[in-house]
């Protein structure tokens, strides 16, 4: 690429040395080993290695510090220590640990650098080792971004062989034996007369010695785990309904709570009447919190039924107030007065000689709308703060609570818990901080809040709205070049503020999916608009690329089709980037494309890259009488090492349905401030009967390891897209589809 992101990456530099020179970065705080915090409390005959392997005389436990939110990270976590270890799958234990600066998120730094993921220069690998030398100063520790593979994969390993070669050294000590001599097999050292030591039985002797580092990895010749087809660890517990959630969690003497806060997000409580409500069954105290009022009662249906029979009176939104508004200040962005930045300026749009295509694109504010709606436990005494929730940043929960109760970080214990869907949700803290409200009112009795799914719904923050304008230019057959722009609010600016962070620099997840695709377009230039903030938004599953790479996908499947090419050829041959490439010729023998298709039959395919992962997508629609019906989807992606296939395919297969349920029929609407969908009846998902089946193919020829939760969402909808078109000669450039087309 000849010029990506000039304004961008300067803007962006200047802003890293700030940041950098703020936290007195430097090598040796970088190079500083970082503590291990299960030392703090460590018992007696207990050896902790490192802070990810604990074994006493009794168990094994892995600890696996990334938040499970039903992606399976658990299993995978601990399948890399195991590995090393040579524990038998599930011999052992797993916790989630406490929130510690030692399990900083290593991947998400190189995701805030604005380089391509294809570009390993010097200048882009020296700004991701500054981000990450920052990260780890911060020891900012969060799940997201599909960044818990990548995160864990080496260090994860290196903490298993740390743990296997100290038990063996310890059993070396015992016996006299030298190192070189055992084996280790079963979760046991074995001597070579083929006596086992198991590790419990040398814990004590290991704990008096120094860790061994520095050993070699075993070579993936010799994986058992990692590759193989596995239990994953939850799904019995999950299977037969007897795993607890954050939801589930009951701690002594707790009291129940719900919150009813100003639906138009960030007014303020004018005044409210709850007279009615201090005289329901089971209501135990009524108090303020920010913005609104929580009723504490006996149990959760009490509570809820209660704050509806308050009265209130709100204040105004602090955004436009109805929908169309909010479209029309996003169109207005289109603007040099708002430009963020000029991320993709390659060959010379303005000289490109063709026939001229354009098309204008909208997404819409998407709701989070996991099943598990939003809740808390906290008990609050003088002396200290304990948690019970499923979170995705565990430190900055901590701090949160802090600044709601007064206590300092040490005082406060967080207990994280399995979470039933997040999709970004559980990245925010406002729930946290009205469950800590509440406690601070109520010290010494823990409360456990819980939302209702319409507070759920009116307090979540959406998907961003976000426009898109292209033109697109062809000759001879080709296409020549794409001027594509996109207007949004920042989602990282909105979301960051919430929690008191100021992020320099552009928000390169406004054109996400767009600007970071590696397809050699001979003139392709890409520019990013900033709107100005709006309803309060966050990041939803693959952020920036769902409407960038909709925009972008279905712009270029426009101008193969006034080219008169085939689509997936002229995708391969426009494709600058080998293993991005193979992805596309894999789907297409996935699908034997170019077949002959039934009667009323249409295919359409989609390239989408989302945190470093080429994924490309096939769908197949019949156009029937009552309207289109989806019949199967194929999918090829790309993470370098497949950790779990049985995982994988779930994981693809649940990004699958999510992106297309989502393009059918979600959006949320703003009316009076208030978002008009309350539930899941009117922010509807893909029916079972509407499911297809779904063909997936994990390719390993990528460098790195990559995480899969979420590039499988974004190519979804511009392949829905552009197989309608096929089937129905209908171009869709807004979503949801069923605007303007019924699905079966």
């Amino acid at each position: 690429m000849s010029r990506i992101g000039t304004i961008a990456r300067r803007t962006f530099l200047i802003g890293t040395a700030a940041v950098a020179g703020g936290v007195a970065f430097g090598t040796y705080l970088v190079k500083r080993p970082t503590e291990n915090p299960l030392l703090d409390d460590i018992a007696d005959g207990e050896a902790a290695f490192n802070p990810w392997v604990i074994v006493n005389a009794d168990r094994v436990t892995l600890i696996a510090p990334h938040g499970d939110k039903g992606q399976g990270i658990q299993s995978s976590q601990a399948a890399l220590i195991a590995e090393e270890m040579d524990l038998e799958w599930g011999d052992f234990d797993v916790s989630f640990g406490m929130p510690s600066k030692a399990y900083w998120n290593t991947a998400m730094a190189g995701d805030v650098a604005p380089f391509m993921s294809t570009d390993e220069s010097r200048r882009a690998e020296t700004v991701r080792g500054i981000m990450g030398g920052i990260f780890k100063i911060v020891g900012l520790q969060g799940t997201g971004g599909s960044t818990s593979m990548p995160d864990s994969f080496i260090k994860l390993r290196e903490a298993g062989a740390m743990a296997r070669e100290t038990l063996k050294l310890a059993a070396s000590t015992r016996t006299g034996i030298p190192v070189a001599d055992l084996k280790t097999k079963g979760g046991a050292v074995v001597l070579p007369d083929g006596t086992a030591l198991k590790y419990t039985e040398l814990a004590a002797d290991a704990a008096g010695l120094e860790p061994v580092s520095g050993t070699p990895l075993c070579d993936p010749s010799r994986w058992r785990l990692i590759g193989k087809p596995m239990e994953r660890l939850d799904i019995i517990a999950k299977s037969t309904g007897t795993l607890d959630y954050g939801i589930d969690l009951v701690v002594p003497d707790m009291v129940h709570a719900t919150v009813c806060v100003n639906p138009r997000q960030g007014g303020s409580l004018i005044s409210y009447d709850a007279t009615a409500a201090r005289d329901m069954t089971g209501v135990l105290d009524i108090v303020e919190v920010t913005n609104g009022v929580a009723v504490i009662a006996t149990n959760t249906w009490y509570a809820i039924q209660a704050v509806n029979a308050v009265e209130f009176e709100w204040g105004k939104a602090p955004y436009p107030p109805e929908q169309e508004q909010h479209w029309e200040a996003v169109e207005a962005a289109f603007s040099e007065g708002s430009l963020d930045s000029e991320w993709r300026n390659d060959g010379d749009f303005g000289a490109a000689i063709g026939s001229v295509i354009e098309g204008e694109y909208r997404s819409p504010y998407v709701a989070h709308a996991p099943l598990e709606p939003l809740n808390a436990i906290v008990h609050v005494t003088d002396d200290q703060v304990e948690v019970w929730s499923g979170h995705q940043t565990q430190g900055m929960l901590v701090d949160a609570v802090a600044g709601v109760t007064g206590h300092s970080a040490d005082q406060i214990t967080f207990h994280n818990q399995w979470m039933g869907g997040s999709f970004g949700h559980r990245l925010e803290l406002e729930h946290i901080k009205q469950a800590a409200e509440i406690a601070n009112q109520m010290r010494g009795t823990p409360v456990k809040l819980t939302y209702s799914r319409e507070e759920d719904f009116a307090h979540d923050f959406p998907r961003h709205i976000s426009m898109g304008r292209a033109r697109m230019i062809i000759a001879d057959g080709k296409v020549e070049g794409m001027d594509l722009s996109i207007a949004a609010p920042s989602v990282i600016s909105s979301q960051m503020g919430r929690a008191g962070l100021s992020v320099p620099g552009p928000d390169s997840q406004i054109a996400a999916g767009a600007w970071n695709n590696p397809y050699d377009i001979p003139n392709y230039r890409m520019r990013a608009y900033r709107a100005p903030e709006l309803a309060p938004v966050s990041s939803w599953r693959a952020v920036g690329a769902n409407a960038a790479g909709f925009f972008f996908d279905t712009a270029l499947d426009e101008a193969i089709h006034a080219a008169g090419a085939d689509p997936l050829d002229e995708r391969i041959r426009l494709m600058g980037h080998d293993v991005s490439r193979k992805v596309l010729e894999a789907v297409g023998e996935m699908s034997s494309w170019g077949g002959e298709l039934g009667p009323n039959k249409g295919r359409g395919i989609a390239y989408v890259e989302s945190f470093g992962v080429p994924t490309a997508e096939v769908v197949e629609v019949t156009n029937t009488e009552a309207g289109i019906r989806i019949d199967k989807v194929w999918i090829a992606l790309d993470v370098g090492t497949v950790v779990d296939p049985v995982n994988f395919e779930n994981l693809v297969q649940g990004g699958v349905i999510f992106g297309l349920g989502h393009a059918m029929n979600s959006e949320i609407t703003y009316s009076d401030g208030i978002a008009q969908q309350s539930n899941y009846h009117d922010h509807e998902a893909m029916r079972l009967f509407q499911c297809p089946e779904i063909e997936v193919r994990g390719l390993e020829n990528a460098e790195h390891i990559r995480g899969v939760g979420e590039p499988p969402v974004p190519p979804a909808a511009p392949a829905l897209g552009n197989a309608i078109f096929a089937a129905t000669g209908q171009r869709i450039r807004e979503l949801p589809f069923n605007k303007h087309i019924n699905f079966v």
